[in-house]
């Protein structure tokens, strides 16, 4: 018997028999393979997501890789077969927003597979066609499972617009960050620093590619071009900004808690920051972030430290919530 994860209610979840559903026209049914469990899975299960950002009762799972099982009407027959990651938005593909390739602020409102509909914490997924992209033949599917959060962190990459030899920064050293530092490292910089909390990710921030690694009490640079914020803390879109040279580039990707330190007007305007925000993946940083995954300039294994039955989900989230600087990305197989 195939099985999903149901998550009724805050708190309530239960193993339930999933069938799967048969595409209807533009979808396609997917296998899968593997799901990682987020900060904002943790969210859906204990029931602090903003409101209109979920629905219960609810399958989870917005971060998967699997393979096509079958298409509906409209779709490619070649999918069958192929290795694929999903987009999670639901965008509607015809407002202004959508039009101009920035389906991740189509203005008919949210909708994202894992929240609002159902996700991939079952055996199958079933979801618009033109949401997936196809990977290489011989990709590891495991080390896919993580190319959504990679997908952020690739929109927040394209804003940057780092060029070679410039110096680059990265505030956090979660999966987010760690993703930053990859990126950030396939552009070349003449200098990549990593900014944490915890001096037992100095050794993998600097096999990704750092040059320096600092934590926040220690004495910060303020000359920088570029920084990406990926740590979400009250202070890091602070400590982030700090670290720029005037005039320099800051992408912030972490959502803080309300009531965190903001950025300072004055200092923006008077050292003409360049201020980009990430919330979510689209398009065009999907197809970039699988090609540089094709290209062997990614490399999500070394971030996943837990891999666990579907049916053991309660032990995963409370993994996911534990704080224990063992656990990284924590994935689950249906």
């Amino acid at each position: 018997m195939s099985t999903a994860v149901v998550i009724e209610a805050p708190g309530e979840h239960r193993l339930t028999e999933h069938t799967p559903r048969q595409p209807g026209p533009g979808e396609a049914l997917v296998r899968v393979h593997a799901v990682g469990i987020c900060g904002s899975d943790r969210e859906v299960y204990q029931g602090n997501r903003p409101e209109g950002y979920v629905r219960y009762p609810l399958v989870p799972g917005h971060e998967w890789s699997g393979s096509v099982e079958a298409v509906g009407a409209g779709v490619p027959e070649s999918l069958v077969g192929r290795k694929v990651v999903g987009e999670g938005f639901r965008n509607c593909q015809v407002c202004d927003r959508c039009h101009a390739g920035e389906t991740t602020l189509c203005s008919d409102g949210y909708e994202e597979t894992g929240f609002t509909q159902p996700g991939a914490m079952a055996a199958t997924l079933t979801l618009p066609a033109r949401l997936l992209h196809v990977l290489p033949e011989d990709a590891d599917l495991t080390a896919a499972a993580l190319l959504e959060p990679a997908a952020c962190i690739a929109a927040a990459a394209i804003k940057a617009h780092a060029l070679p030899g410039e110096r680059v920064a990265v505030v956090g050293t979660g999966t987010l960050g760690m993703f930053a530092v990859q990126f950030l490292k396939a552009g070349s910089p003449s200098e990549l620093l990593v900014v944490g909390t915890r001096n037992d990710r100095e050794a993998l921030s600097r096999r990704f590619g750092a040059t320096d690694f600092r934590t926040r009490d220690q004495e910060l640079p303020d000359d920088f071009d570029v920084v990406i914020e990926t740590a979400g803390s009250a202070s890091a879109a602070q400590t982030a900004a700090s670290l720029l040279r005037r005039g320099g580039r800051l992408v912030l990707t972490g959502i803080p808690a309300p009531g965190a330190d903001g950025l300072d007007p004055t200092d923006l305007v008077v050292r003409q920051l360049e201020v980009h925000t990430v919330f979510g993946a689209p398009p065009d940083a999907w197809s970039h972030t699988v090609r540089v995954f094709g290209a062997g300039l990614l490399d999500p294994l070394p971030l996943v430290t837990h891999e666990l039955p579907l049916a053991d989900f309660s032990e995963a989230i409370e993994l996911v919530g534990s704080g224990d600087p063992k656990v990284g990305k924590v994935l689950l197989r249906p």
